[in-house]
């Protein structure tokens, strides 16, 4: 098996990432049989070069290799595409046709975005991995084909099982042999030499001397996050080596060229299926929730200081509270001449002791008054959220008279949400 620097220098692969190492190791250990790859990764971020690895160092690199874009390819003619016609089979069908996969027999055939392959197109696909036969559209006679099949996806395969756009059995069947090829984003340790190699080879093309950056302006290319990975870093190279008057870019002039680099992506909830918009609406229930708990802390904040407005009472700070409470118990008096000793002994131990603002005495309490005090019960407030969502919709249900659609509106939510939230609290 070759190593992995010889085969990065054969084929133009730039970087040292662990995980490109990883991803490039698995595809030469795999490429000298003919098990099926899927290699998955995002857009841009070189998934066929790793099928033209994988074939060039198999015992096939004689034969043809054909990469097909399943994408790309109307779903009224991907059949026909794939495993040929015969004539008069549709309109405009004046011929008979082989297919790719008649075309490529004995190589390998590199099949991009298959998840965007029709669903009756998967069921010929699953039938030549299979047994190697297949029809031809409008053909009742088999043919047979050795054609080895490497499949590329920048989606959630396993995603689209689940959601029943993608057959499972194809799925395991073309998953033999999975490679993840890194984003760049996640190997952002090459992106300066990748750079730097680009703009030498568009310094060659275009006869000019390559750009250089500054560190600052480096930077600014290392920590964006790249969307379209290796592509886009290769547009931004050639940008900057056929636009660019002076060859050293700093910070500023780099971003008059890309003004996205000090762009940020925070992370936020993706898609728009009925789910997520159900979950947007039950957090617009939270948000308003919680701004009416804020509302009445507010009141009753303004109740309490108006309180203390009105009655003239002082509020002591927490030191003085937190020095009063560590004092030890007052003695505590039921009338007679136990309350005036009581009094004497709080003026010898405590000089500066808090007392009644009216009578300058100090506040004891009656022995009935105490023994209440101690039996009291502090109970805990109900911080759970869903208790108060379902009080809150039932206020909004009782605010309304039962009138569904008007609470709904009340709480900003749709009357669908509104039915599932009484479903589930069986309200």
């Amino acid at each position: 098996m070759p190593n992995l620097l010889a085969v990065k220098q054969r084929f133009g692969i730039i970087g040292n990432s662990p995980l490109l190492d990883r991803a490039l190791s698995t595809a030469v250990r795999v490429a000298n049989t003919d098990l099926t790859v899927l290699i998955s990764g995002e857009s841009g971020v070189g998934k066929e070069v790793f099928s033209k690895i994988i074939h060039q160092l198999s015992p096939r690199k004689h034969n043809n290799f054909i990469a097909v874009n399943c994408g790309a390819i109307p779903a009224g003619t991907i059949n026909s595409e794939l495993f040929g016609h015969e004539k008069g089979a549709f309109t405009g069908a004046t011929a008979d046709r082989k297919g790719y996969f008649e075309t490529v027999d004995g190589g390998t055939i590199f099949l991009d975005e298959i998840g965007e392959m029709p669903h009756d197109t998967q069921a010929y696909l699953l039938r030549v991995l299979e047994s190697g036969e297949f029809l031809r559209v409008g053909s009742s006679s088999v043919h047979r084909s050795d054609v080895r099949v490497i499949a590329a996806t920048n989606v959630d395969l396993l995603e689209k099982v689940r959601n029943g756009k993608f057959r499972d059995d194809l799925y395991y069947r073309l998953n033999t042999v999975p490679i993840d090829v890194p984003a760049l984003k996640n190997r952002r340790e090459d992106i300066p030499v990748l750079f730097r190699k680009f703009t030498v080879d568009f310094g060659e093309k275009y006869r000019t001397d390559p750009i250089r950056l500054s560190d600052e302006a480096l930077q600014l290319l290392v920590n964006y996050r790249w969307p379209g990975n290796i592509r886009e870093l290769k547009n931004v190279a050639e940008q900057l080596s056929v636009l660019a008057e002076d060859r050293n870019i700093g910070a500023d002039e780099l971003l008059d060229f890309m003004p996205s680099l000090v762009h940020r992506n925070l992370p936020s909830i993706h898609g728009s299926s009925s789910t997520d918009a159900g979950n947007f609406q039950e957090r617009e229930i939270l948000y308003k929730l919680l701004f009416e708990m804020k509302k009445d802390l507010n009141d009753l904040k303004g109740l309490v200081f108006d309180l203390i407005r009105r009655n003239d009472l002082a509020v002591p700070d927490m030191s003085s509270l937190k020095e009063w409470n560590e004092r030890p118990n007052l003695p505590v008096v039921s009338s007679g001449d136990d309350y005036h000793r009581a009094i004497e002994e709080v003026e010898d131990r405590f000089p500066d002791h808090e007392t009644d603002r009216h009578s300058g005495k100090p506040i004891i309490l009656d022995r009935s008054q105490h023994d209440a005090y101690d039996r009291a019960e502090v109970v805990e407030e109900n911080l759970s959220i869903e208790d108060m969502e379902k009080d809150l919709i039932q206020k909004a249900l009782r605010k309304h008279n039962g009138r569904r659609k008007d609470a709904a509106s009340d709480l900003g939510i749709s009357e669908r949400t509104l039915y599932r939230k009484i479903k589930q609290y069986e309200l």
